[in-house]
């Protein structure tokens, strides 16, 4: 079932970061190599939870969208104003729960719920994997590399959409 938070109370945390916890342990590997894993682990967390609270959660529209499943938390993207519609971000399913659908299911909910709203969406061009789901989804690939809500360019990925 699809949830969407839009504030720090709307969601569990704990369970989000499980989603997100291979991402973590990439992030903790690159950034803080020096210290044992777990710490760094630790650190990615209270990151991601900083950049929620204080970045995320402060823009208008701005959501983490969820899918639950009997309490628990399967998959998760987060969704930003963008151009003329939505930014999708981070989409990631917990490696336990891959390749049962979680994601598409996600995704498919968030069309539905911002029905007629362009969904724009950055994916390494070496990801056959969300490039598949997300083509499975009706995106659209228009670019051939990303745009930040920065401003910075990414030519690794490319840009696609999803929608009018």
């Amino acid at each position: 079932m699809l949830k969407i938070a839009r504030n720090m109370r709307e969601l569990s945390f704990g369970c989000l970061m499980e989603v997100y916890r291979e991402g973590n342990r990439e992030n903790a590997a690159q950034q803080w190599p020096e210290i044992p894993l777990e710490q760094g682990i630790l650190l990615a967390e209270q990151d991601f939870y900083q950049y929620l609270r204080e970045v995320l959660f402060t823009v208008p529209g701005a959501v983490c969208a969820i899918w639950e499943v009997d309490g628990g938390y399967k998959s998760a993207l987060r969704l930003e104003p963008y151009r003329d519609g939505l930014l999708l971000a981070a989409l990631e399913t917990a490696p336990q729960h891959r390749r049962h659908g979680f994601a598409e299911s996600l995704i498919r909910e968030v069309q539905a719920v911002y029905q007629g709203t362009r969904i724009y969406s950055h994916v390494g061009k070496g990801n056959g994997t969300s490039l598949r789901l997300h083509e499975k989804c009706s995106f659209r690939r228009i670019l051939e590399y990303a745009i930040y809500l920065d401003g910075s360019v990414n030519q690794k990925c490319c840009t696609l959409v999803y929608g009018p």
